[in-house]
């Protein structure tokens, strides 16, 4: 196994006065960026409505469990009055991957949200200033030609009324799209420039949506899934796929990857999955086609850019879950479906989801390491009578066989909430020093469902290779 590209590679020499000036404002710089980030992250978690631990509330479930890989590289979010709206809600889930892939997670969980919402605030701002200059130019009056047909009063009102409210919809989807495209690029582009997370061969998924009054907008980026459960004709449950798993082996995908001279291919012991390596070395062998970060793959066809999809919530449409592949792998989107139907409260449902996603990896693959799993549940019929037995935040007690560890735990509400997040989110910098030094394996079980197989490993240039010459020969 190789290492990832570290900014520790491309300092500059350590003999110099500037290298250690150099290193020292570093040192001082990351300190104020790490203070900064915490006090924006202590604002960000304390905001009503934002639930991102295990727990409940009136329209959703949440939760999460670290697998047996290491550090849980999965978060999840979801956000009530979001843009201050107070019928519109966020919902997502990321699966990090990479030495880094818990930080790219927690990061993108963070701060997705907010640019999502910034950009739909000044696409709304725009579209009000254009449709008013669009009326304060347009002459007023109606015209008709000789060969227009008459209609009567009522058919023209609901012709009318049918056109607005389609009009409304195109509306909505258009500038949820355009802010969605927009968000995503943003945050890729930041998460490149941050220096206390190497995103070089660490990334994350995105599956994500906006729930507005019954419009609905996902944008997704990955393999994690969305799944909506409805019912059919005959009023039975069914589940309907409402994201891709945008994977390497998706001819569309496949071809935007080789023509951009990276590879796609499966090893022999794993034919079935399809895999993203750089032109000349076997690495590090993504088994996604779309992703935030890994850096090393963006030059040769991965890219952020999400699918974003729209639907309208009709009656029949009961809930929604967001999940990460720890439980498509293991469980059919109809399983999972009946799985929440059949929980006596809602407020549990996510956990039941997890805990039987556990339980199936030790029956179907007893010699692999379980993966960490997140699912959030949002439900579309809230004011049903089955609400009543769940309550915001509320803290799901733990059991002995599925308690998550390294902070990803149920907690209190109120300040002890908070103080426990803050120490999980702190906590990433100090994991990342016991490990840098280590070398890191993707998953040491079964590969079938690793995201990734190798790191490239960084080859100094011509530049390092002399300096280390000259440090050897002063030695």
């Amino acid at each position: 196994m190789g290492s990832c590209l570290s900014n520790e590679s491309q300092s500059p020499r350590p003999g110099s006065p500037m290298g250690t000036r150099k290193r020292k404002n570093s040192k001082r710089r990351l300190g104020h960026q790490n203070s900064c980030d915490y006090r924006r992250e202590e604002r960000l978690h304390r905001t009503p409505g934002r639930m991102f631990l295990n727990g409940s509330s009136e329209i959703a479930s949440l939760f999460t469990q670290q697998g047996k890989k290491g550090t849980n590289q999965d978060a999840m979010l979801v956000w009530e009055n979001f843009g201050s709206r107070t019928d519109t809600v966020f919902c997502g889930v990321f699966d990090g991957h990479g030495p880094y892939g818990h930080m790219v997670a927690k990061r993108v969980r963070d701060s997705l949200p907010l640019k999502l919402s910034a950009h739909w605030e000044v696409n709304i701002k725009s579209d009000e200033v254009l449709r008013e200059v669009s009326l304060n130019t347009t002459a007023t009056g109606s015209f008709c030609s000789e060969g227009t047909s008459f209609i009567s009063a009522d058919e023209e009102s609901r012709a009318s009324i049918d056109v607005e409210e389609t009009g409304k919809q195109q509306e909505i989807f258009e500038k949820l799209k355009e802010s969605f495209l927009k968000a995503f690029k943003v945050m890729d582009r930041e998460l490149r420039m941050y220096a206390n997370i190497d995103c070089f061969c660490s990334g994350t998924t995105a599956v994500t949506l906006v729930k507005q009054g019954q419009e609905l907008v996902i944008g997704n980026v990955g393999d994690s899934r969305a799944v909506l459960a409805t019912r059919d004709e005959n009023n039975s449950l069914t589940a309907v796929q409402l994201t891709v798993d945008l994977k390497p082996n998706l001819p569309a995908e496949a071809e935007r990857i080789r023509k951009c001279k990276g590879r796609v291919f499966s090893l022999h012991d794993e034919p079935d999955v399809a895999r993203v390596w750089l032109p000349n070395n076997d690495s590090p062998g993504l088994a996604m086609a779309r992703a935030f970060g890994d850096f090393c793959l963006k030059e040769f066809g991965l890219i952020s850019v999400p699918e974003v999809s729209y639907k309208r919530i009709t009656d029949r449409d009961e809930f929604i879950v967001l999940a990460t592949d720890g439980i498509w792998d293991v469980l059919s989107n109809k399983e999972v479906v009946d799985i929440v139907d059949s929980c006596s409260t809602r407020s549990n449902a996510a956990r039941t989801v997890v805990e039987t996603a556990v339980r199936a990896w030790r029956s179907k693959y007893p010699t692999s390491k379980v993966d960490d799993c997140a699912v959030v549940c949002l439900f579309l019929d809230s004011n049903e009578s089955i609400t009543s037995t769940a309550k915001p935040k509320e803290n799901i007690p733990e059991h002995d066989d599925v308690s998550p560890k390294n902070g990803d735990e149920a907690v209190e509400e109120g300040n002890e909430e908070f103080s426990e997040a803050a120490n999980e989110e702190c906590s990433d910098d100090e994991r990342v020093n016991i490990e840098v030094g280590k070398e890191w394996s993707a998953l040491e079980g079964v590969s079938r469902v690793n995201t990734l197989v190798n790191l490239p490993r960084f080859e100094p240039g011509k530049e390092d290779k002399k300096a280390a010459g000259e440090r050897k020969a002063r030695k």
